[in-house]
């Protein structure tokens, strides 16, 4: 990093100059103090904080990135998806994670889904459970549409979804 230091600059005086009266070419020299390099080394620091964070966001949007988490189960017990409803972009990871009232699983249902799409290749399971709490069921929707899911050991109580992908 290079060394500041204070300069000296001449600038002419224009003080006293009245119309018609003639200046002075002689310069004055003025001593001006350059910015301390403590602000020098913040702005860097900043602008390298900056670099860091648009290429975790470059990185994280290049790889297929989460889109969205999706919580089975409330914290207050409740047998719900969390959030029931979202929307994601063609080719984005939806990630399930069991939070409370397991064992759940996720299931699409066959009728709900785009035409064309296998729901065995995008569903667990019915007997597949996550049974602990932070285990992650995760998938990526490739067609468009509108998906309906749900719990099967908890779709009588409501434990259903949907997810439209744009």
């Amino acid at each position: 990093m290079a060394a500041v230091t204070s300069a000296a600059v001449s600038i002419p005086s224009f003080t006293g100059l009245k119309a018609g009266a003639s200046a002075s070419n002689k310069p004055t020299t003025v001593r001006v103090a350059a910015a301390a390099p403590k602000l020098a080394v913040k702005a860097s620091l900043k602008d390298f904080g900056v670099a860091v964070a648009a290429t975790a966001a470059s990185a994280i949007l290049a790889s297929n990135a989460l889109a969205i988490e999706i919580t089975l189960g409330g914290d207050d017990g409740s047998l719900a998806f969390i959030p029931q409803n979202f929307e994601v972009a063609a080719g984005e990871k939806i990630v399930f994670t069991n939070n409370a009232g397991f064992p759940h699983n996720i299931v699409f249902d066959e009728d709900e889904v785009p035409s064309g799409v296998d729901v065995a290749k995008i569903s667990m399971a019915e007997e597949d459970l996550l049974n602990a709490k932070g285990e992650t069921y995760a998938v990526t929707l490739t067609e468009k549409g509108t998906y309906s899911f749900y719990c099967a050991p908890h779709q009588g109580a409501g434990m259903v979804g949907k997810v439209t992908v744009k």
